[in-house]
């Protein structure tokens, strides 16, 4: 919601409390759309619902998984990406890096199999990814976008607990020291 407040570009994004909501909301984005966590990492759990059959399998199963985290259900649209995502890293106003994630399956995480190489940090990344990063209170966080045109792109989600697997070398940034840095400037009122 702070994102589409703050006009940061984002696929359509529908949140559900019970199973025939979320089935609702899924016919409401269309197919396919994505189901996610509310909580995860590593592109566990993320369902792409290609059709009313798999969404009510899916749906199915968060049900009866007992966590009340699964029974709100996350539901986003699907947007094409030309084989691989971006994630950015943000820390205080500035993108101090970027990875192109490659995969032969729509989830490009590192973490499941995904290649990473370096994402020059172009001004216009730079605005989208310190914009979204706004918008949820800034700080350190990694952005996951996907590229929708040349110099364009949509946020698909922000990480507050931002994970760079194959990331330092790709980039050559030491992410963790600048983490660190920022914190301790924030500490000590800079």
């Amino acid at each position: 919601m702070r994102l589409v407040r703050d006009e940061v570009p984002t696929p359509k994004t529908r949140i559900a409390f019970t199973p025939e909501s979320a089935l609702a909301a899924i016919e409401q984005i269309g197919y396919p759309a994505v189901m996610k966590p509310l909580i995860g990492s590593w592109g566990r759990l993320v369902s792409k619902v290609n059709d009313r059959e798999a969404a009510e399998a899916i749906v199915e199963h968060k049900d009866v998984l007992g966590n009340y985290l699964h029974s709100i259900y996350y539901v986003q649209e699907y947007v094409a990406k030309p084989g691989r995502d971006i994630r950015a890293f943000v820390v205080g106003g500035e993108t101090i890096c970027a990875i192109y994630r490659y995969a032969e399956h729509w989830i490009t995480n590192t973490a499941r199999g995904g290649v990473s190489s370096n994402c020059p940090v172009t001004e216009e990344l730079n605005r989208i990814c310190v914009a979204a990063a706004h918008a949820v209170g800034g700080g350190v966080v990694a952005i996951d976008l996907i590229e929708t045109g040349e110099d364009s792109y949509t946020v698909l989600e922000v990480n507050y607990t931002m994970e760079f697997r194959n990331s330092i070398d790709t980039t050559g940034v030491n992410i963790p020291a600048r983490m660190v840095d920022y914190v301790l400037s924030v500490a000590a009122g800079d």
